[in-house]
Order: structure tokens, then C-alpha cells, then sequence
């Protein structure tokens, strides 16, 4: 199934709207860790608010995805994850340590906002 990728000025906006399989997550993480460089984002949002589910194979590749993109320059945050997802995600162990969440969509563009905001201070500053 394909993903839908928005570009919203400089950031890109993945809006995950039913269950992946294992290679959809695969081929979404390869196209957007791609679509960074291709576009300059600065910073990605993936929206997860309709998945019901996120396995132990999902939360991997979403980790993995936001450090492949840091590598490439830009910043990422998940949004959406539901409170019983986030209930069994807790209860099986599994952490996307290192990833930044946040609420919903608004509250993902104002933290990637304020992070490159800051990132930028602190370039022009050295």
C-alpha cells in the first residue's frame, strides 16, 4: 500500500491511514529517508492516529526511520499514537526511545518549529 507523502513548506507530512504490512513500513522508510534529500525537509511528522495497532516490527522501523533521517539533517516526530497503543506498546516493552512524539499534527509542526528554530540560534551563534 502507498503512503501518501505531503510537503508542507520544508517539512514532509506521512499520514499512515490503515494497517502496514512489514514491507509497506520497509518501502516507506527507504522513500522518506529519499525524499529528505530530494526535497531539503527539514523535518518529518509521520501521523499514526489511525493505526490501532503498532507491533514490535513497526515500532523498530519507525525508530530506525527517524534516525536514518537525522542522519540525513532532518528532524522527526510521530504523532498521534492512541492511549491504548500507547497502553500496549508500554506493556510489551517497546520504545521509540530517541524519537519524538507529540499529540496530534498541530502540536508535531510546533515542535519541529521551535527544535529547528533553536538548532539554527545555535549554528548562527558558533
Amino acid at each position: 500500500m502507498d503512503v501518501p507523502i505531503l510537503k508542507q513548506g520544508r517539512y514532509l507530512i506521512v499520514s499512515i491511514q490503515s494497517a502496514l504490512t512489514d514491507e509497506d513500513f520497509v518501502k516507506l522508510r527507504n522513500e522518506l529517508v529519499e525524499r529528505v534529500g530530494v526535497h531539503r525537509s527539514a523535518g518529518v511528522v509521520v501521523d499514526v492516529t489511525a493505526l490501532d495497532v503498532i507491533d514490535s516490527f513497526a515500532t523498530l522501523t519507525l525508530r530506525n526511520m527517524a534516525h536514518m533521517i537525522h542522519l540525513r539533517g532532518a528532524r522527526t516526530v510521530i504523532v498521534g499514537i492512541q492511549p491504548e497503543v500507547a497502553l500496549t506498546m508500554v506493556r510489551l516493552g517497546l520504545t521509540l526511545e530517541g524519537v519524538a512524539t507529540a499529540l496530534d499534527l498541530e502540536e508535531g509542526l510546533f515542535y519541529l518549529t521551535s527544535r529547528i528554530g533553536k538548532a539554527r540560534a545555535n549554528l548562527l551563534r558558533i
